[in-house]
C-alpha cells in the first residue's frame, strides 16, 4: 500500500505505517463494526489499522462484531487501560449516554487525539464542551452500506483538525466507500435525509417493485429476485459509468416503449419526484430536531 504524506513524500513501509496509533473505539455496536471490519480488512491500495493497537470499549457488542474483533484477538471491554492517549477516538455510543462517555474521555484524550463521532444528531459543538478546548474532531454520518464497503460517509472538521489528521481519517473512511467533506455543518440535516437514511428508501422501492410484480402474476420469490438484481445492477451502472442518472434513464427508454409507459405515471406532477421531496423535507426537519 502507497500513501502520500504531507511533505509529499511516499511511504511504502507497511499498510499500517500512515495509520492513526493508538486508536480506541468507545461503543461497537452494527455501524462502527462495520466500520472496524472495513478498516481491519481494507481492500487493496486503502488505509488500514493495526490491531494490536485497536482497542476496543463495548462489552455489548453485537456477536458478529465480536467474531471479527477475536479474529484479530481483540477483547472489548468496559473500559481499557491504553499504555498512551490514543490518536483516534472513533465514538459509535447511543446519542443520550454521549454526554457521560464524552466527559470520561476528556481526562483520557490528549492535544494530538482526534475524535470521530458517529452518533446522529450530535453536533460540532455539542462534542466539544465536553472536551478540552483545542481537541480536534471529526463528526461523521455514514449509511448501512458501509458493511459490505460500498457505503457513503459525509464528513465536517472543526477548526482544530490538522491537514495531516484530514488526510489520515479521510484515508480510512474511504476504506468504507464514499467520502464527501462538507463545508457547513448545517448541511448535515440534508446529508442526513438523502443518504444517511436513504438505504431505506432504495430497500422500500424493492419491496414495492417485488409486491407490483406479484400483482401481475410472478411468485414472491421470482419477483424479489427480479427487483432485488435489477436495483443492485442499476446502482452498479451508476457507480462504474460516469454519467449522469438522467442519461442512463434516456438510454433504456425507447419513444412508445414499455419503459416511456411506466415512467410517464413516475414522471407526472403528481408522481414520484413531489414524493421524494416530501420524505427528504420530513427527514430533514426531524434530523434538526434531534440536532436540537
Amino acid at each position: 500500500m502507497m500513501s502520500i504524506l504531507d511533505d509529499g513524500l511516499t511511504d511504502n513501509s507497511s499498510p499500517f505505517s500512515a495509520s492513526f496509533s493508538p486508536v480506541l473505539v468507545v461503543g461497537a455496536g452494527k455501524m462502527a463494526g462495520a466500520i472496524l471490519s472495513a478498516w481491519l480488512e481494507p481492500k487493496e491500495s486503502l488505509e488500514g489499522l493495526d490491531p494490536e493497537t485497536l482497542y476496543v470499549e463495548d462489552p455489548g457488542s453485537p456477536d458478529d462484531v465480536l467474531d471479527l474483533l477475536a479474529k484479530y484477538d481483540v477483547v472489548p471491554k468496559a473500559r481499557q487501560e491504553l499504555p498512551t492517549p490514543p490518536q483516534l477516538v472513533m465514538v459509535g455510543v447511543k446519542p443520550q449516554i454521549m454526554d457521560e462517555v464524552l466527559k470520561d474521555l476528556a481526562s483520557r484524550i490528549s492535544s494530538e487525539t482526534l475524535v470521530y463521532s458517529i452518533a446522529a444528531g450530535r453536533t460540532l459543538s455539542d462534542i466539544a464542551k465536553h472536551l478540552p478546548e483545542g481537541t480536534a474532531i471529526v463528526r461523521a454520518m455514514p449509511n448501512t452500506p458501509v458493511m459490505v464497503q460500498n457505503g457513503m460517509t459525509a464528513l465536517i472538521a472543526n477548526e482544530f483538525v490538522t491537514p495531516k489528521q484530514r488526510s489520515q481519517i479521510n484515508d480510512l473512511v474511504s476504506g468504507t466507500g464514499t467520502v464527501a467533506w462538507l463545508d457547513n455543518e448545517s448541511q448535515m440535516d440534508a446529508v442526513t435525509a438523502v443518504s444517511g437514511s436513504g438505504p431505506a428508501y432504495i430497500f422500500w422501492l424493492a419491496e414495492c417493485l417485488a409486491k407490483a410484480g406479484e400483482r401481475q402474476g410472478l411468485s414472491p420469490e421470482l419477483a424479489m429476485t427480479l427487483s432485488k438484481a435489477t436495483i443492485d445492477g442499476a446502482g452498479s451502472m451508476m457507480g462504474l459509468f460516469d454519467i449522469p442518472p438522467s442519461q442512463l434513464r434516456e438510454n433504456v427508454t425507447s419513444k412508445g416503449g414499455t419503459t416511456a409507459a411506466a415512467l410517464e405515471v413516475l414522471m407526472n406532477d403528481e408522481g414520484l419526484a413531489p414524493l421524494i421531496d416530501a420524505a427528504i423535507e420530513a427527514a430533514a426537519k426531524r434530523s434538526k430536531e434531534l440536532s436540537g
